[in-house]
């Protein structure tokens, strides 16, 4: 895809911010949209259907978190990539951000290039999932469509986060097969994208609650797996 035809949402209450980052953007050859609060987000998001949102935590009306889970429950954005601009040393903000569905964080303040190098970033990752071979991977009572991206369960359809889906279908890919945590950030995060320890943890937390208990087994000091046994 062209970065003419790739849409970005900005969402920030501070009018400083918007300015210097759809400015950034722009010269790089995105279509820049803007928003000031996550209410406004979510109706403009559901207008332009964005490739990539970037996405501030603490807004005024509605919070960046809560915006990020119902925009998660929209089925025309099931597909969209959600980044939260967080200050240094929030580790609260990033934590509830990933358990809101966000794909990755980006630490304010941060440098242009740094910021362009990210977004490029986080686009390659949908630029490799549109290339990945349709597939179907059915372990026990489970049906993995990777094609229209959802999970079935005993014949019920259940639809994750991008994030969530990809762990599960690395895992599930092999059964009873043990993960590194290295290897599973490298194959659903990336080797270019810095993402805390603990990320892996929530999202197989979540996991946990929407799919079931037994089947992620936690093998201690290495990694997880997936079983049906």
């Amino acid at each position: 895809m062209k970065k003419k035809d790739i849409k970005i949402l900005l969402v920030d209450d501070e009018p400083d911010i918007l300015e210097i980052v759809s400015y950034n953007l722009k010269n790089e050859g995105y279509q820049i949209f803007t928003a000031s609060n996550g209410l406004e987000a979510i109706d403009k998001a559901k207008e332009i259907i964005p490739h990539l949102i970037l996405l501030d935590v603490m807004m005024p009306v509605m919070d960046g978190v809560e915006a990020c889970e119902k925009i998660r429950k929209i089925e025309t954005l099931q597909e969209v990539i959600i980044a939260f601009f967080t200050a240094r040393g929030e580790d609260y903000s990033q934590m509830a951000g990933l358990e809101a569905g966000a794909d990755d964080y980006i630490t304010k303040p941060v440098k242009p290039k740094v910021l362009i190098g990210k977004v490029k970033s986080l686009l390659r990752r949908m630029n490799q999932d549109q290339k990945e071979a349709n597939s179907i991977i059915t372990v026990g009572d489970i049906i993995i469509n990777r094609d229209e991206y959802f999970v079935q369960k005993n014949k019920t359809k259940i639809t994750l986060p991008r994030k969530e889906f990809e762990l599960m279908a690395l895992l599930a890919s092999k059964p009873d097969k043990v993960f590194k945590r290295d290897t599973i950030l490298e194959n659903v995060w990336g080797n270019d994208v810095v993402v805390g320890g603990r990320t892996i943890d929530v999202h197989i937390r979540k996991l946990r609650e929407k799919i079931g208990e037994k089947y992620f087994k936690t093998v201690k000091g290495v990694g997880y797996k997936f079983t049906v046994k």
